[in-house]
């Protein structure tokens, strides 16, 4: 009697048909599924495979494309074909499997919840009212837009980025002394070239930006930061910038202190360092009126970085510094001759965003949001777990949630296990602060010093609002109990 072979649902299972009636490149949609086949162990080593004709029939192809999909795989390695036996699963083609362990519960492989701070939800973008800003923008955008950019920005919407954060932020400054870029991240590569090292910064920040500044040969020295926001009374004559986050510090959540944002301008004018003032959600305060940048106490000391990256996404890839009259022209000149990162169009439709009143009518939904974001965060800790608390003002995008000492790294991977993903507040000190720390016998009113905090820096903006409830269940599954 014959040998006989597979069919095809064994082969391929009852979805590949239909997918093979759909355009595209059927013999590759073929050939992988017949890889999967093998890959998984549906079809193992020695396996029969109909003739190319049978199969060809029965999933409705050609017969040349199925012959091609068989004579790659044999070349491949996946089948092999010899006159008179047909065509069969190669012995080598073996999936593959894991080595015995002792079975335990499956970690989600990607996480279900995201309570990872630094964006706001993607589906928040105002986008009928950004499109609209696009229309009237291109219809009256002159012909020198669409030409080579100009490094420093399109003169329209650093017209209007002037008028909005006096406005907004008290921020004194002309259209002449505003640089376009394409984030915090590129103003900061286009100062530590200009500028050049060492900083200070807050002993709590970005890594990521702490590791642009190092790569562009500018070291940061860590200043130690408690409930009225960085230490500035460390700073030295030695420090040639110092990098702060005024309005909300980034991640702890206090605001400077006015005695320090008075203190850090007098050490800038005394010793001609540089205060680099990083806005990124200056616009989002809940309990009052967002303060006024430290900028507005001296242009000349003092370098506002801003974006929209906060406010409206990311993807745009705009941002702007504020300058000193003395560092414009040398920030163009290392630009370079042309604009290469931020589009003359988003430029234009952000400039007519602003000017219409889209940009503060989206801004105040957005505050409104995050800040009912936050009460959900405090309320369900309130009942759920009354052993941590909020610290930081009602701000921004994200909160410190405080844990008992020697609790972050078990509710981190607590939070893994429940399919959460956050951070905890060790991802973000500096590394030389514990030392910074104990050389100065840092303490802050009683407070632990910052080396000893533990938390989770719970970012509430990114979920979608279906979805922002179950993360914070999630959030509460995973805290230590009291």
């Amino acid at each position: 009697m014959a040998e006989s072979w597979v069919n095809s649902a064994e082969i391929l299972g009852s979805d590949l048909p239909l997918e093979l009636s759909g355009t595209g490149n059927r013999r590759a949609v073929l050939m992988g599924a017949l890889r999967e086949a093998v890959r998984s162990g549906r079809l193992s080593p020695g396996t029969r495979l109909p003739p190319y004709r049978s199969l060809a029939a029965d999933l409705g192809l050609a017969r040349n494309t199925v012959a091609d999909a068989y004579a790659e795989l044999v070349a491949e390695g996946w089948l092999a074909a010899r006159q008179g036996s047909g065509t069969r699963v190669a012995e080598r083609a073996a999936p593959v499997t894991p080595a015995h362990r002792p079975r335990t519960p499956e970690r989600p492989s990607r996480p279900v919840h995201d309570l990872v701070q630094g964006q706001p939800d993607p589906a928040a973008f105002p986008r009928t009212a950004w499109l609209a800003s696009a229309r009237r923008a291109l219809a009256t955008a002159p012909n020198d837009a669409f030409g080579p950019g100009d490094p420093h920005g399109r003169p329209e919407l650093r017209q209007a980025l002037a008028g909005y954060l006096a406005r907004v932020r008290g921020v004194r400054t002309s259209p002449e002394r505003i640089v376009l870029c394409s984030g915090a991240a590129h103003g900061l590569r286009l100062l530590a070239e200009v500028v050049g090292g060492p900083w200070a910064a807050e002993a709590y920040g970005l890594p990521f930006h702490r590791g642009l500044l190092a790569s562009h040969g500018v070291g940061t020295r860590p200043v130690g930061v408690d409930r009225d926001g960085a230490r500035v009374d460390g700073l030295t004559r030695r420090d040639r910038a110092v990098l702060l986050t005024p309005a909300h510090q980034f991640p702890t959540g206090g605001p400077l202190h006015p005695a320090r944002r008075a203190a850090v301008v007098d050490w800038a004018r005394s010793t001609g360092g540089l205060v680099v003032e990083d806005d990124y959600d200056g616009e989002f305060r809940y309990d009052r009126q967002p303060v006024g940048a430290v900028q507005g106490l001296d242009p000349e000391h003092v370098v506002l970085l801003g974006s929209v990256s906060k406010s409206l996404s990311p993807a745009l890839r705009i941002g702007w510094m504020v300058l000193p009259e003395r560092l414009v022209a040398p920030i163009v000149a290392a630009k370079g001759e042309r604009e290469q990162f931020s589009s003359a169009t988003d430029q234009l439709t952000l400039a007519d965003f602003v000017d219409s009143g889209a940009y503060d009518r989206h801004v105040r939904r957005m505050r409104q949001r995050h800040r009912r974001r936050r009460d959900q965060l405090v309320a369900a800790l309130e009942q759920r777990a009354p052993h941590v608390r909020v610290t930081g003002i009602a701000a921004g995008l994200h909160a410190v949630v405080e844990l008992p000492p020697g609790t972050e790294r078990s509710v981190v991977r607590a939070a893994a296990w429940q399919g959460l993903a956050v951070e905890g507040l060790a991802d973000y000190r500096h590394p030389g602060a514990d030392q910074a720390a104990q050389a100065e016998g840092e303490r802050a009113d009683g407070d632990r010093a910052p080396g000893e905090r533990d938390g989770l820096v719970v970012g509430y903006a990114t979920p979608a609002e279906h979805a922002y409830p179950e993360a914070l269940e999630a959030l509460c599954r995973a805290l230590p109990p009291g």
